[in-house]
């Protein structure tokens, strides 16, 4: 069989297949599309109907290339959703996480239950884009006046492609208002902030069946395919790909860098409160509990401001200078930026050249997850002597070799395309030919490139 994982980020999307060939996974890119938020009367938002267009294009790519898959599944970030009306259709525009809308309402939903009744329900850090601020903000502008039902952006996508309306429990959980005790909505939050109890409908587990292309989109890409829920959102699918024992730490690094265990509780506790650790939900009702850092959209944004450079050429810069400046790379200064240069420097308190300025953002995200891991190894109470770094991060050697001495642990690094392997195997898991995800991590062990850094 052939398993299509369509990952969208915020700053690309790819399509890619895998198939099982002789007890390893093999993967073929066939399409790749840039993806990013668009500036619409004031606001950032994503363009809903080219990422529909985008995921069209990558089905007929398969199919050219001879590649046609048996099964589809769809993830993105986490937080940002559809609105739609009776008739199904689309309300607005997605906002972008990265839009600053919620932060006017934030004191007026604390007002409503305080953030350490929120924390004890469901475990979610607190940060500014969470879906129970935006669904607020929605609610205060008079957006949800004509709204008749809420869906996560992979669960739009999938509804688009079948007809069927799925919520998915990972990318479920990162809204702040799944209770992490029972696993599903939480009434009493949802009471609380006065949103239709209607929007919220059963939660559906990787693995599930969603249903078959409907006829429209049959016609336009020229074939019939399943789509099945991998854990839609991308960080649950990293992880599930990553080559680790349950309960080992990890970094999931790309856009942003989530580090973290997964654990069979939750910890709601105040510790974790006040180190603002999430537990996002996991397969079988399990938790990854980690927290974010800004990660790699530092960089990314700087590049995009210098213009002129590669990120091979970035890293060389930095090589070539000593640790000098640190920054709070989790300062909400460095979310959405006009310039994120101008922010560094003003964190750093005065004018960089480039290579300091590159070598900063290194620094700065090295120490971050050493203060990270020391928070997580105090709040589980577990000396972990390895960090598996996986997705497109762990493909940057000199951030590797400094969170190697930073944290004084053992790195290992891979797969580079976690998220579209634990897409996959959530797939063949469902299909019935991978038994489990410990089978499916053994496959990946033999399937990809694994490595030590060297500090």
């Amino acid at each position: 069989m052939k398993y299509l994982a369509i990952d969208i980020g915020a700053s690309s999307g790819r399509h890619i297949v895998g198939r099982l060939e002789g007890g390893k996974i093999k993967l073929s890119e066939v399409y790749r599309f840039a993806n990013g938020a668009e500036s619409r009367d004031g606001h950032l938002v994503w363009n809903a109907a080219r990422l529909f267009e985008e995921v069209i294009n990558g089905l007929k790519a398969a199919d050219e290339q001879g590649l046609r898959p048996d099964c589809i599944g769809i993830d993105t970030w986490a937080v940002d959703y559809a609105l739609l009306d009776s008739d199904g259709k689309i309300i607005g525009d997605i906002y972008s996480y990265r839009d600053g809308r919620t932060q006017n309402v934030i004191s007026a939903v604390h007002r409503k239950m305080p953030f350490e009744g929120l924390y004890s329900r469901t475990g979610i850090q607190f940060q500014p884009f969470n879906t129970i601020y935006q669904l607020y903000a929605d609610k205060l502008s008079g957006k949800l006046g004509n709204a008749a039902a809420f869906l996560m952006l992979p669960d739009y996508l999938n509804y688009l492609l079948t007809g069927v309306r799925k919520q998915e429990y990972t990318n479920a959980t990162s809204t702040g208002m799944v209770n992490a005790s029972t696993h599903g909505w939480d009434g009493d939050i949802i009471d609380a902030m006065g949103f239709e109890s209607s929007f919220f409908g059963e939660l559906s587990l990787p693995g599930t069946v969603v249903g078959r292309f409907g006829d429209e989109v049959r016609r336009r890409v020229g074939y019939g395919a399943t789509v099945v829920l991998p854990a839609t959102h991308d960080t649950a699918s990293a992880v599930l790909a990553a080559p680790i024992e349950f309960g080992q730490a990890y970094i999931s690094s790309g856009t942003w860098s989530l580090l973290g265990c997964e654990q069979s509780f939750a910890h709601t506790d105040e510790a974790s409160r006040n180190a603002n650790y999430s537990n996002e939900g996991g397969m079988d009702f399990t938790f990854r509990y980690q927290k974010n850092i800004m990660g790699l959209w530092m960089l990314q944004s700087i590049k995009k401001e210098l213009g002129d450079i590669t990120f091979p050429e970035l890293i060389n810069l930095a090589r070539g200078r000593e640790r000098k400046y640190i920054v709070d790379v989790n300062d909400a200064r460095f979310l959405s930026p006009k310039s994120m240069i101008a922010e560094i420097e003003a964190a750093a308190g005065c004018k960089l050249d480039r290579a300091a300025l590159v070598r900063t953002v290194y620094d700065s995200l090295a120490l971050s997850y050493k203060l990270a891991v020391e928070e997580l190894e105090a709040n589980t109470g577990t000396k972990y002597d390895s960090i598996n770094i996986i997705g497109g991060g762990s493909r940057d050697c000199l951030l590797n070799e400094l969170t190697a001495r930073a944290t004084g642990k053992r790195i290992i690094t891979g797969p580079v395309e976690a998220t579209a392997v634990g897409n996959i195997v959530m797939q063949m898991i469902s299909a019935g030919e991978v038994d489990s995800i410990s089978s499916a991590r053994n496959i990946i062990k033999k399937s990809f490139d694994i490595s030590e850094v060297e500090a």
